[in-house]
């Protein structure tokens, strides 16, 4: 009797196990009976009549993102690499349209990417791709989202995520890029430069201007040092020019007196003979003798043009 029990119970267990599955999360399972459609089971703890019913596939009701790389050509002849991203979804009322009535729908997005990006990409020149980028992927996705609804897949979102443009294209890109900025750099140097030289000027003529002042306070200073002097020679009796000359003289002897001193100072040749300092006296009075005699002349001579202007009238 024993036999027989074990056997059936064997049996049973294996039919309730069959009759079991498990159905995980954000996940349908479509069950056929007889080879036909009869239900889609979600997540969770579901039953099934052993031999009877089979699990005839799975879907993924998460959002999932399909890569597509496409190669076109521009409006201004640059082939160029696109790469879409689409992301798309089951739609969760629409089990049995995926699953039924598209086989393989990868290569079905797929051809609608292709055929949207060889269509709009040649309308523009290689810099509004990477302008209008995003006006290609609403462009995709609008497409997509009309084909697809019909097939149970929802379309989230398409992004175009790279564009390469071929090799040489980068290349020839690069070095203008890279010669529009040393022209840039170039005009900031030249405007740098252009400031410190005006700095420069400006600081020279500064300097000069303070220095043009120094010599002028300089000189009125050593004026008014020879008036005071000639002054006080004048109380003791002597005139302007022996004044005058006698100050020269004195600067003179001064001057050799600190050439002495300096010993860093550059090599001069001056008359330093005993007879130099007269000779030098002697020929300062002699010009400003010369010089007096030549104004007083001057003088005679417009007040004889004056008299003679006076009788003729």
């Amino acid at each position: 009797m024993s036999y027989i029990i074990y056997p059936v119970i064997f049996f049973g267990l294996i039919i309730l196990i069959s009759a079991i599955f498990i159905v995980k999360q954000q996940t349908a399972a479509v069950v056929e009976r007889f080879g036909r459609f009869n239900s889609i089971r979600h997540s969770g703890f579901q039953l099934k009549i052993p031999i009877v019913d089979r699990i005839s596939g799975r879907l993924s009701l998460k959002i999932q993102q399909l890569d597509v790389i496409v190669e076109t050509k521009t409006l201004d002849d640059v082939f160029v690499k696109l790469k879409v991203s689409v992301q798309y979804v089951v739609i969760r009322d629409k089990v049995y349209e995926a699953f039924y009535k598209l086989e393989y729908p990868h290569d079905q997005i797929t051809s609608y990417v292709f055929d949207v990006v060889r269509a709009e990409v040649p309308k523009m020149k290689l810099d509004d791709v990477f302008v209008k980028k995003d006006d290609i992927a609403i462009a995709v996705k609008g497409e997509l989202q009309e084909a697809m609804l019909d097939y149970g897949y929802d379309i989230i979102k398409t992004l175009v995520t790279d564009i390469d443009p071929d090799a040489q294209v980068k290349a020839a890109m690069n070095r203008i890029n890279a010669a529009e900025r040393e022209k840039i750099a170039a005009q900031f140097d030249g405007d740098a430069e252009r400031i410190r030289i005006v700095e420069k000027a400006k600081a020279e003529a500064e300097s000069k201007r303070l220095q043009g002042q120094g010599i002028a306070d300089q000189r009125r200073e050593i004026a008014r040092g020879l008036e005071e002097s000639v002054e006080v020679l004048n109380k003791v009796g002597i005139n302007s020019q022996e004044a005058s000359a006698l100050i020269v003289v004195t600067q003179h002897y001064d001057t050799l007196q600190s050439i002495g001193e300096e010993t860093n100072s550059n090599l001069i040749l001056l008359p330093n003979s005993p007879q130099a300092g007269t000779d030098m006296l002697n020929n300062m009075v002699a010009a400003f003798t010369t010089s007096n005699q030549l104004g007083e002349a001057m003088k005679k001579q417009s007040r004889k043009k004056g008299d003679d202007k006076s009788g003729n009238s």
